[in-house]
């Protein structure tokens, strides 16, 4: 029942107020809580083992189908995304002990560095779908392999500055260059996921509709594409808040829902995703030639 003389549009402002009260209080109460932060971590470290456990399998998998090859693209992939993962549940399972790790800087390199090397990883698949496209057009490969090394090594060099910088002379403006700057290293790779996905997507769309194998490879490419663009793109932009809100800080201990979502939406499950769409083994040498590309 309303009181007498208040208007309803009133009792509903304040209904609508206490229920932001409440939702808040729920957020922040999980976020203050050390019981809560351990066990969100841990989820993400679990996680994360998971992810590396089964990049590992199938890079044995791959290894025991074609031992006779050395280390092929599909097999490097694999490796950085056990190693990536790996590290990343390393880290989580040791979240408070990282936080507590002098000087700051180290903490900056233990929570960067998988970064950096997942962008590597996957770097190396829009690596592989460039010299599919370029190959199936014809056109020379030659200087794919040397600029994908140069933009890399490029790309470390930077960031590693940057840390250099940051340990010696700790301010907030460095901390912000860093984040923007793999903010715009994420931009990149989501836009050669999209140019060479898109290409060979494009591309696989012509071939005949009789092609063997056409249609599995045209979802391949496309669900790969549409995964790790949007992937990359959130953490662009992800990394942009990060960078200048501090409620949106992944840096501390006291954002674990934070945390939670966003290495589930830009890690996790990108990983999981793409490692189940590629499973597929190379063939068995003597039924069809395998021929790695390197």
């Amino acid at each position: 029942m309303v009181a007498r003389g208040v208007p309803a549009d009133a009792v509903m402002a304040v209904v609508t107020a206490l229920d932001f009260t409440e939702t808040s209080n729920w957020w922040r109460d999980i976020n203050n809580s050390p019981l809560w932060q351990d066990r969100i971590f841990h989820l993400l470290a679990i996680l994360y083992g998971i992810v590396a456990v089964i990049a590992l399998v199938q890079l044995a998998r791959i290894q025991l189908r074609v031992p006779e090859y050395g280390w092929t693209t599909q097999k490097v992939f694999h490796f950085l995304n056990f190693f990536v993962n790996g590290v990343r549940c390393f880290v989580f399972v040791f979240r408070r002990d990282v936080q507590k790790l002098q000087p700051e800087i180290v903490q900056h390199i233990l929570l960067d560095m998988p970064s950096l090397a997942f962008f590597t990883t996957y770097a190396l698949l829009v690596l592989f779908w460039a010299e599919i496209y370029y190959q199936a057009r014809a056109v020379s490969t030659d200087g794919l392999r040397p600029s994908f090394y140069t933009i890399n090594a490029v790309v470390y060099v930077i960031q590693i500055a940057l840390w250099l910088i940051l340990w010696w002379k700790p301010v907030r403006m460095l901390v912000i260059l860093s984040k923007m700057f793999f903010a715009g290293v994420s931009l990149f790779a989501a836009l050669g996921f999209l140019l060479y996905g898109g290409r060979l997507f494009l591309m696989l769309q012509r071939f005949p509709v009789e092609s063997k194998g056409r249609r599995k490879k045209l979802q391949e490419v496309g669900y790969v594409t549409t995964i790790c663009f949007s992937c990359f793109l959130i953490r662009c932009v992800m990394m942009c808040f990060n960078a200048f809100d501090k409620a949106a800080d992944l840096d501390v201990l006291d954002h674990p829902i934070l945390n939670l979502i966003y290495y589930l939406l830009v890690e996790i499950l990108p990983s999981s995703l793409v490692l189940f769409i590629l499973r597929k083994l190379p063939p068995k040498r003597g039924i069809t030639q395998y021929h790695p590309i390197r």
